[in-house]
């Protein structure tokens, strides 16, 4: 019998037949077997489809009979606190479960940009197994290509709406918005004003949508001029702000719907000749470390980044031993944190 399965082993179709059938290189067939990315879709496909019709057996990536030892962290930029707070969180989970983590950070020139062509192949070849990516999410193609090669992976606050089945952590940012209002609502304010991010990302509009609710059950008329949009970044939120001011009735407060834009409000107002918060009261989302660098300190709500960094890492792990979370969508909660940025309006 052993003789048997040996002589069936070895009778089985080699890489040249399946190039063959496939009509391409061996080299080519080569690629795709070992999941090379630099393989055109049409090819692949065909590629694909003769392995399979013709019964050729891949020898699997990864021991099964081993744990696997190494997760990949694929983040925006390393200068970026929010990807530090990240990393913490993940670290401290890999290490609990035995898991190395390797950071790439090299992918994206820009946080608008996706991942760069071939890090996949790089990916494979140090075994890794399993991805996390956090503001560095993958191109609809390299989407396709985890899922065929069964390559486990999760997004941490990803920026875009992920595609139907993938596994994400993040925030609860409808309820972080409702707070922040509710917050300056209770000062006494009604003239808030919200600075949102790109109007096409899904935690932006969540945010804002938090605060129009707030607005509406406290029986504040929501203004359309109020509500601005914004790029993440200090320049954009500097001149949105200086827009608010320009109104003829400018607000007393403003809801920064990420921390990384309150710099840029400072500014405007600072130009101005305006102070935080005796002429205009600042709260912001995240609660990255400038929160508390910034003067005043700023008031703001906090989003636990390395939490739902662990979160992720977990459900990775789940993942690698081959079960599907109950839920593809993983929210954790949001809180307000009180600092210096926020007070009764000017002349209450």
């Amino acid at each position: 019998m052993a003789r048997t399965g040996s002589a069936s082993v070895a009778a089985g179709p080699t890489l040249a037949v399946v190039a063959r059938e496939a009509g391409v290189s061996v080299p080519t067939a080569s690629k795709v077997v070992n999941g090379r990315e630099d393989v055109a879709p049409e090819t692949r496909r065909r590629v694909t489809e003769a392995l399979d019709r013709l019964g050729y057996v891949r020898r699997p990536r990864f021991d099964a009979g081993r744990p696997p030892r190494l997760v990949d962290l694929v983040v925006h930029s390393l200068e970026d606190s929010a990807s530090g707070a990240v990393l913490h969180g993940a670290e401290e989970a890999a290490h609990d479960a035995g898991l190395e983590i390797v950071v790439s950070a090299a992918l994206t020139r820009s946080r608008s940009e996706r991942p760069e062509r071939g890090w996949l192949d790089r990916l494979l070849l140090r075994g890794s197994a399993g991805i996390l990516f956090h503001l560095a999410e993958p191109s609809g193609p390299q989407y396709a290509w985890l899922a065929q090669h069964r390559v486990p992976f999760a997004l941490v606050d990803p920026d875009h709406e992920p595609p139907p089945g993938v596994v994400s952590v993040g925030g609860a940012n409808w309820q972080g918005g409702m707070t922040a209002t509710e917050h300056l609502l209770a000062l006494g304010h009604e003239r808030i004003a919200v600075i949102a991010g790109n109007r096409h990302t899904p935690s932006g509009a969540a945010r804002t949508a938090g605060y129009r609710s707030a607005l509406a059950a406290a029986g504040v008329r929501h203004r359309p001029e109020y509500v601005r949009h914004a790029d993440p970044g200090e320049g954009a939120a500097r001149r949105r702000m200086r827009e608010l001011l320009d109104l003829p009735e400018p607000p007393t407060a403003v809801f920064v719907c990420s921390d990384r834009m309150v710099s840029g409000v400072y500014q405007a107002l600072a130009e101005r000749g305006l102070r935080v918060p005796d002429d205009l009261s600042v709260v912001g989302f995240d609660d990255l470390p400038e929160a508390r660098w910034l003067t005043p300190a700023l008031t703001t709500v906090r989003q636990p980044l390395s939490e739902m960094a662990a979160t992720a890492l977990h459900l990775l792990l789940r993942m690698m031993d081959g079960h599907r979370p109950e839920s593809t969508r993983t929210e954790l909660s949001t809180r307000l944190v009180e600092r210096a940025s926020t007070a009764v309006p000017p002349g209450a």
